[in-house]
């Protein structure tokens, strides 16, 4: 048996085409042309004014927490349950991050945890859209405005992905994305940031390019500041996969029906949820796993490896994490984010790369329905 891989891209010829191009022809007084219309296309796609690209989400974060001026003293606030790139950047500019709780099912934040951790020094919240799903982005857009705290929109895992209609990343100050070889859209590494703010598009434009203004005199810099670029190689890639977004996106939703069709007489697990009001575009198939049924999420994930059955644990949480254990923040979170440390302790990415087959995850669900049964007969014997 092949080993069946947690994640990974569909890349076609069309891919190969651009990137060829840009390799050939990206280059002298062309050199931006597909920085250009991959940026063009993307802002049109999510339905902002500007897009930038950029070589990560985390420098998108990076530079939306700089051009917001937010350092020393302040606080930013994030979900427990995410990956450290969305919270790492706090650091980056000297502020401290805070830990909220998130939603049982969306496993987004939740707005009463994200205003019971507001305080004075509260400048920021990064909601994050995990795993494809969003959180209820008309509570905590209220609660914001209500404080006046700044929304960075955290969209790494959801391009694409809905809430009443409108795209993730659109709802924040700043939108940021994520284009890793993980992604359902790729560039191998790079990301990309979104706003509808000009003076903040031309300042973020500014701090990525070595803190020289655009256009004006070369090797000119009034700041010191950062290398944020993306390769013409990247932005070709990525126009090319994002001229075939919604091909990717329906890819995903299908390996999820998959899943949820094989898993649906399963007690002991739960999927990934979708609300009414969202689309969700389930860049990861997730179970977690119920607390009653006894299963060790490290010892099923290390027994489907044996199986050719490649998941990864559902994030820790970022309180839990020994990077930040001297953060009195994170040592409070511990202790009253429930939620997070259940689904850290319990949650599995299931194989969710775009080139799975039916039959591979049919495989799949078999064997965490053994494995699961094994381990569970263990346990009442």
């Amino acid at each position: 048996m092949k080993n069946i891989p947690v994640a990974g891209p569909w890349i076609t010829q069309k891919e190969i085409d651009y990137v060829t191009d840009a390799v050939s022809n990206a280059w002298y007084g062309d050199a931006n042309m597909f920085h250009d219309r991959f940026e063009r296309a993307f802002a049109s796609y999510v339905g902002t004014k500007y897009a930038i690209t950029l070589p990560s989400c985390t420098s998108a974060i990076h530079l939306s927490l700089l051009a917001l001026n937010i350092g020393p003293g302040d606080e930013v606030i994030v979900p427990d349950a995410t990956w450290i790139a969305s919270a790492a950047p706090i650091n980056y500019v000297g502020a401290t991050p805070v830990f909220a709780d998130v939603d049982p099912k969306t496993w987004c934040i939740d707005a009463k945890s994200f205003e019971q951790n507001i305080t004075k020094k509260t400048k920021a919240i990064i909601p994050v859209d995990l795993y494809g799903n969003m959180p209820d982005m008309n509570e905590l857009t209220a609660v914001a405005k209500k404080h006046g705290i700044v929304i960075i929109e955290d969209a790494a895992e959801a391009i694409g992905s809905l809430y009443k209609g409108k795209k993730a990343g659109s709802f924040g100050k700043t939108g940021v994305f994520s284009f890793h070889g993980s992604k359902t859209l790729t560039t191998g590494e790079g990301g990309m940031l979104v706003t509808d703010d000009e003076a903040l598009y031309k300042r973020i434009l500014f701090l990525r390019d070595h803190g020289r203004q655009p256009g004006d005199r070369l090797f000119w810099n009034t700041e010191v500041a950062y290398k944020y670029k993306m390769s013409s190689m990247q932005a070709a890639l990525g126009l090319a996969q994002l001229e075939r977004i919604e091909e990717l996106l329906a890819k995903k939703i299908e390996i999820f029906n998959w899943y949820k069709e094989e898993l649906a007489n399963c007690s002991e697990f739960e999927l990934n949820f979708q609300s009414p009001e969202t689309r969700n575009t389930y860049w990861m198939v997730t179970v977690i796993l119920k607390e009653s049924s006894g299963l060790n999420k490290e010892d099923v994930i290390t027994e489907l490896k044996k199986r050719h059955v490649d998941c990864r644990p559902f994030f820790y949480p970022l309180s839990s994490l020994p990077a930040y254990s001297h953060l009195t923040s994170a040592q409070q979170a511990q202790i009253k984010n429930t939620v997070s440390k259940r689904l850290g302790n319990y949650g599995i990415n299931l194989p969710s790369a775009l080139n799975l087959t039916k039959e591979q995850v049919q495989y799949a669900c078999a064997q965490l329905k053994e494995v699961a049964a094994i381990a569970t007969t263990a346990v009442t014997t």
